[in-house]
């Protein structure tokens, strides 16, 4: 049996100029894997805590308290355990080294969500070399996934924001090649759409509005969020994907959620004197409007993380159609997917490792969320690394869905390419989820 003998950690760097946290897991039989972990830039209240440093160095998002709870407390209490016992060591981690609770579970308050999960995706990857298995075959082993698909990418390729310049109230637009009959050619035709589109937003708003954001998705300045519509759908059209590249939505609510308990579409303009401020019933009106005029399947966050009522009533409304995927609203939490099922708040689960710290947590999300029939989708954070482990967490899982931004950032892509290695790997044992997104396998 092969064991730990080596775990090392430092401070790297992710997309956005922001420390985080790598790790090194070494192995009695030679195994030596890396692992790094993302960070986002809106995050949900209810997240596991990431630690950050504080004070002046980085603007006090300075990762080494983390590098240090892993160089001086997680590794050498892991030396000589078996890397492929991802839950023995996660709930070690979690339970007995950390141990901090709150209302939503283990909270990772005392050594830090960025230093268990750099650890936990590390072992997750020793343990797969040590079987002699590629990566995304162990994280289905630990499921217990017997069907693996692989998942339709969703191209986050305009960005949005309120007043990011521009008015819209949506945080991102994608498309989502649900028409493709590979993973292959769905690249092919969401790099020919976004390339559609780059031409689109040129002739109608000038060359500096191709200018990309954070997500590498185009900033055009759009009033209003029919336009940014309208821009997706004529490029579908021009690049002759009509029916077969659909739409999605990331709304990010919780970022124009008032006090009084209403969505103001003018809130980060300055001298706002709230005219632009709408109930939930109005807001969830708004996107039906969409719904029945472009092809949208997916919307993210459409209220606020603690709009339970207006999140029930959408997905009560839309979703036998639409997608009404919980972002920080369930921050990849079991016990707060287990409050959404049993209030029927939403019908799909975005997927994001280090909202809960642990692969061990993000695997019984996810069966959670199959279970109640609801659809998946793995996802990436703006402040990401070139570590591709996302890639095989949606195919070992089987998520069906897989949002990494647009095709044009190099920490974006490798997840895009490693998933074309992946295919290529099964060869005729290749599925791709397609048309069936949101339900790919049976519940595991």
């Amino acid at each position: 049996m092969a064991t730990i003998t080596v775990v090392k950690a430092r401070q790297i760097f992710d997309s956005r100029g922001n420390p985080t946290v790598e790790v090194d897991v070494h192995t009695s039989s030679g195994v030596k894997v890396t692992a790094a972990v993302p960070s986002g830039a809106s995050t949900g209240i209810y997240e596991a805590l990431g630690l950050r440093d504080g004070g002046s160095d980085y603007l006090g998002k300075g990762a080494s308290k983390a590098v240090g709870n892993v160089n001086n407390i997680i590794g050498p209490a892991l030396i000589g355990k078996d890397p492929t016992q991802q839950t023995a060591i996660d709930n070690f981690m979690v339970h007995e080294l950390d141990g901090t609770q709150n209302e939503w579970g283990w909270c990772k308050q005392k050594l830090g969500a960025n230093a268990i999960l750099a650890v936990s995706l590390a072992v997750c990857k020793a343990g797969a070399v040590v079987s002699g298995i590629p990566l995304y075959k162990h994280i289905a082993n630990l499921a217990g996934n017997p069907k693996i698909v692989l998942p339709v990418p969703a191209f986050n390729v305009i960005n949005g924001g309120l007043h990011a310049g521009n008015k819209l109230a949506m945080q991102e637009f994608m498309i989502l090649p649900v028409g493709a009959s590979s993973f292959k050619e769905a690249m092919k035709m969401g790099v020919e759409v976004y390339h559609n589109l780059k031409s689109v937003i040129k002739k109608k708003y000038g060359q500096d509005a191709t200018n990309v954001g954070d997500e590498g998705g185009f900033a055009p300045n759009i009033q209003e969020n029919k336009e940014g519509l309208e821009l997706l759908k004529t490029a579908i059209e021009k690049a002759g994907y009509t029916g077969k590249v659909v739409i999605g939505m990331d709304v990010a609510a919780s970022e124009f959620y008032s006090s009084d308990k209403t969505y103001d579409l003018n809130s980060k303009e300055e001298n706002n004197n709230g005219s632009q401020k709408i109930s939930g019933d109005a807001l969830k009106g708004l996107y039906k409007s969409f719904v029945s005029e472009y092809p949208i399947v997916s919307i993210e966050d459409p209220f606020d993380q603690d709009d339970w009522e207006h999140y029930a009533k959408m997905t009560a409304e839309c979703g036998d159609n639409v997608q009404i995927v919980g972002d920080d609203l369930l921050v990849t939490n079991p016990k707060r997917v287990a409050k959404a099922i049993a209030e029927k708040s939403c019908n799909a689960l975005l997927l994001k490792v280090n909202q809960i710290g642990s692969v061990t947590e993000s695997i019984e999300a996810v069966k959670m969320s199959k279970r109640a029939g609801w659809g998946v989708m793995a996802s990436h954070r703006s402040g990401e690394t070139e570590d591709t482990f996302i890639a095989d967490l949606s195919v070992g899982l089987s998520t069906g869905q897989i949002k990494t931004g647009a095709p044009c950032r190099s920490e974006r892509l490798a997840k895009y390419n490693q998933l074309l290695r992946i295919e290529e790997e099964l060869g005729s044992e290749a599925v791709y989820a397609g048309a069936n997104f949101r339900k790919p396998v049976e519940p595991y």
